[in-house]
């Protein structure tokens, strides 16, 4: 029994590590989410988590439920953890149950159905809490950030590296790190081996070394691709009277934006972009965009017949470019999901056949530091 339950807390363990390995690299919460904010107080004090159920399994979201929003004007434009309090044909009114105010008083948008990536799960109305979980969260990305900010100053990097991100993608990384050896304690046998020892020393097997090299090409590759995406957000004025702002225009007459796309990595990406109002176009809807470079699109919108103020979407999704680029965006319109895991598949694959190439198919056996053979001797033996 101590055995199975020791293993059972591994695995829920393991679990929750990867669950927030995937909120940390999606930029939403996957399984798991926190609020940063008392804004939600009583209900959630800050720095309380709380389990996420995705916007595609629990439904369309309905007054008094909790959700996870990407806000417009809100925290800057990042996720938002409120409440709705009323559904309106613009989309949802939304406040923090601690507010006087809702966030639409305070120059949010309505809430649309795309902006909702997650609700909170509730029981006899009462969200479910997991205190102190977003504040040991927060604090292990502070102390990241710090130190990867550090880092890029020394290096001089810091226009190419966003400390934000880069803070988030290393808490993911050791997040997933800590999850692989979980799972590997896990799904170990879990009865005495009797037998005698065939371990060698300094002998490395070469599925461990498989396995390492394909998470770390993994956790890169989907960081590559995740952290950049998301969506722009642009306004769209309605008014009778004539206007010096380009992004105003005479109900039924179009407005043109133009949005400039950067790849500031070293491998080509396609950028693939999706509407979500039949009023708003884009061209192009994909684009390959080379290293170190930028790409341009035009974003078209109708101003709507009633005079106003109104706010429009487009997401932007990126992939590695490691085939067609045609290929990869047939692959997105199956699912982006399916897109990633084609070009994760591609890099696996690439990965695997250069471990093999290098060390061949059997284990690995390390040198003794300590020997008397030359390091040239070694070389030559090695490329031989």
């Amino acid at each position: 029994m101590r055995t199975v339950l020791t293993r059972t807390v591994g695995l829920a363990v393991a679990v929750v590590v990867v669950a927030l390995l995937l909120g940390q690299l999606l930029g939403q919460p996957i399984l798991f989410g926190y609020v940063a904010t008392g804004s939600m107080e009583p209900t959630m004090d800050a720095g309380d988590g709380f389990i996420a159920i995705p916007n595609a399994v629990s439904g369309p979201p309905a007054e008094g439920d909790v959700v996870v929003f990407d806000a417009v004007e809100l925290h800057g434009g990042e996720l938002t953890t409120h409440r709705i309090v009323e559904e309106t044909d613009e989309g949802y009114i939304t406040v923090g149950d601690a507010n006087p105010f809702t966030d639409q008083d305070a120059a949010e948008p309505p809430v649309s159905d795309e902006q909702v990536v997650a609700h909170a799960l509730q029981v006899h109305g009462e969200v479910v809490t997991i205190p102190s979980l977003g504040s040991i969260v927060v604090g292990v990305t502070a102390v990241t950030e710090t130190a990867v900010g550090t880092i890029a100053t020394a290096a001089g990097v810091t226009d190419v590296f966003d400390t934000n991100d880069a803070g988030a993608f290393l808490v993911g990384s050791g997040i997933a790190l800590l999850g692989f050896g979980l799972l590997l304690e896990v799904l170990s046998p879990t009865s005495r081996d009797t037998r005698r020892s065939r371990n060698r020393p300094n002998v490395v097997g070469i599925g461990t070394v498989v396995g390492i090299v394909l998470l770390v090409f993994v956790t890169f590759a989907t960081a590559s691709m995740v952290i950049p995406s998301g969506t722009i957000a642009f306004g769209v004025g309605s008014a009778t009277a004539p206007s010096d702002d380009p992004q105003v225009a005479a109900p039924g007459e179009q407005i043109e934006v133009e949005h400039e796309t950067e790849n500031s990595g070293y491998l080509p990406v396609l950028v693939v972009r999706e509407v979500h109002h039949e009023t708003v176009t884009v061209s192009p809807e994909w684009q390959t965009v080379s290293p170190r470079s930028s790409e341009t699109a035009t974003v078209a919108a109708t101003a709507p017949e009633e005079t106003g103020e109104y706010t429009r979407h487009v997401d932007e999704h990126r992939y590695v470019l490691v085939t067609a680029p045609s290929l990869l965006v047939w692959f997105h319109s199956l699912h982006p999901l399916v897109a990633i895991a084609a070009v994760n598949g591609v890099l696996v694959a690439a990965a695997i056949t250069i471990v093999v190439v290098l060390f061949g198919a059997t284990d690995l056996r390390l040198r003794d530091p300590v020997s008397d053979v030359s390091v040239l001797v070694r070389l030559r033996r090695k490329f031989r």
